[in-house]
């Protein structure tokens, strides 16, 4: 029986990655990626040639048989996301969750790395000895209710993600249920050129997210 390595990556500079995930990536059969082509950077970027497949929200399913097939005849395949870890924030969890039922026999051997979550907690000066994180913000149908909850939630701080697409919005909503004098951390674009921490209240924050400074992916803790 084969081996799903569940493999971290990079969350933005390349030199992150550790030294097992390339010797991983060198060794297995067949890579599965969030995007092919931002994964096809990295393995560039150290001379790794390897099949890569994609394996996204959209099409986890069907790939599903052909991973379960691979995985009897004792092949090797690494699952990677974009950036980070997968499993968090994508659909790596349906894969792993598949191979558990299907092919209890089968090694799941997860390869440690960066993750944003963790990388923006460790900098935000907030005692992160327990935090609860919600990942995205529903898109359309729940949001409002999802924002509302958020005052409940005893356990803090409160940890999510971003698009820029939606960052306007989320603030404005964070701010609607805290006040525009509740004072938040913002991390953007982690580990980049354009790398920034800010800590502010939601109203300076809404004011200095505008412009260039909306560009990029977006953590946001709630303490």
């Amino acid at each position: 029986m084969g081996i799903l390595y569940v493999v971290a990556t990079p969350i933005g500079n390349l030199k992150d990655i550790t030294l097992r995930a390339l010797e991983i990536l060198k060794q297995v059969d067949l890579i599965l990626a969030e995007d092919t082509r931002v994964t096809k950077k990295l393995l560039n970027q150290y001379d790794v040639k390897k099949p890569l497949k994609r394996y996204d929200e959209h099409i986890a399913e069907r790939v599903h048989g052909e991973v379960g097939d691979r995985l009897r005849k004792g092949e090797r395949v690494a699952l990677v996301s974009d950036a980070g870890t997968p499993g968090i924030s994508d659909p790596g969890s349906r894969l792993v969750r598949f191979i558990q039922e299907e092919l209890p026999d089968a090694k799941i051997i997860p390869i440690p790395g960066p993750s944003a979550l963790v990388t923006a907690l460790s900098v935000s000066g907030v005692n992160a000895d327990r935090f609860t994180f919600l990942g995205y913000p529903p898109h359309k149908k729940g949001r409002q209710t999802f924002f509302k909850k958020l005052e409940i939630i005893e356990v803090r701080p409160i940890v999510l993600y971003e698009s820029p697409h939606r960052l306007e919005k989320t603030l404005a909503s964070i701010s609607e249920v805290f006040g525009e004098g509740y004072e938040i951390i913002v991390a953007r674009e982690l580990t980049k050129l354009h790398e920034e921490i800010f800590r502010g209240s939601m109203l300076e924050t809404q004011s200095h997210f505008q412009g260039e400074k909306k560009k990029g992916e977006f953590v946001i803790i709630i303490p």
